[in-house]
């Protein structure tokens, strides 16, 4: 049986990829990972924000006593916490590079065309196979206008791919109004992947302290909808090979996503609750299911649930809002909804 797939031009040997966690921090946590079988590793992400204060760093040292040094510094977070900086990071990939077999994609997080851009060049020299750009950009400007928006987006994504020659995956959030245009003009700007979606996280407020602060919730299954239907109606239709990111915890998940035309699915919330031997029974799991429902590769099934190739495409769209809700009166469990699997 044949479950390699191809992504950003890489043959991998599975479709289950582990994306950026905190155990793709460490040397000893993407050794773990290899060890467990996944396909290839997204390393956690470098910030602009890191990046930019290094440079301050370095301004402050060069003008030391001088007017130069502002004091906006103070603005930026604070990045001991991260526990590696940007010549950290590239060492992580070199002794990454030489200790496992998995393709290595790096990831970088900005949402501005600054200087930063050019350390994705510095991580291809240290040996990534990838780079995976993180997007996470919420405009909070009323006056802020969509196509400015969706500019930003596309100016980044360009100025990177100038930066290397290495395959650019791009990592976005779903809040467009148009999704699938969005999608072909990342693709057209140098994105060789679309990864779906990111998961914005939502602040929450300490009614002891009366502090806002960041909450950080693990996905459940249901989150994969949204990114599923996505995939499904892109399939097919843009030249970007495509990932699922949101709620992959098992085996039915990672078939679920293949089958609507995902080239891979990335994993992080259930390894995080059960160890990297999740990704090792999620596999073994799917290789079992296909072989009883007598498949003989991955890329049989990728792409046969996706828009196109359904008997019914409008349950991708509005129809299937109205099927949903007439479903609760069948279903009072709830799982017609796509509750949660317990």
């Amino acid at each position: 049986m044949d479950i390699t797939t191809t992504y950003l031009g890489m043959t991998l040997k599975n479709p289950v990829v582990a994306s950026a966690s905190p155990l793709t921090r460490t040397l000893d946590g993407i050794k773990s990972l290899a060890e467990a079988g996944v396909g290839a590793v997204v390393m956690h992400s470098l910030f602009e924000e890191q990046l930019t204060l290094e440079s301050l760093r370095l301004n402050h040292y060069l003008d030391y006593f001088t007017d130069s040094f502002s004091e906006s510094l103070s603005y930026f977070p604070e990045m001991d916490s991260y526990n590696i900086g940007p010549d950290d990071y590239l060492d992580l990939i070199r002794r990454a590079r030489a200790a496992v077999d998995v393709p290595l994609i790096a990831s970088l997080n900005g949402v501005t065309t600054g200087g930063w851009i050019d350390y994705a060049r510095k991580m291809q020299e240290a040996g990534a196979d990838a780079l995976d750009l993180n997007i996470y950009y919420i405009p909070t400007d009323p006056a802020l206008a969509a196509a400015d928006v969706e500019q930003t987006y596309i100016n980044i994504v360009s100025e990177v791919k100038k930066h290397i020659s290495i395959p650019l995956a791009v990592k976005i959030g779903p809040y467009f109004s148009s999704m699938g245009n969005m999608a072909i003009k990342l693709a057209d700007a140098g994105a060789n992947a679309l990864v779906l979606f990111n998961r914005f996280y939502q602040p929450d407020i300490d009614l002891e302290k009366l502090e806002v602060e960041p909450h950080l919730v693990l996905s459940t299954n249901f989150e994969m909808r949204l990114p599923m239907r996505w995939v499904a109606i892109l399939h097919g239709r843009i030249s970007a090979d495509l990932a699922i990111t949101s709620g992959v915890h098992d085996y039915q998940d990672v078939i679920k996503g293949l089958m609507v035309g995902a080239n891979v699915v990335m994993m992080t919330s259930e390894i995080l609750r059960n160890g990297t031997s999740r990704v090792t029974e999620v596999l073994q799991e799917m290789v079992n299911w296909m072989d009883e429902k007598e498949y003989e590769s991955v890329r049989q099934m990728q792409g046969s649930m996706s828009q196109r190739h359904v008997a019914q495409p409008a349950v991708f769209e509005r129809a299937n809002y109205m099927r949903v809700l007439q479903s609760w009166r069948n279903d009072p469990a709830g799982q017609g909804l796509g509750l949660p699997r317990r």
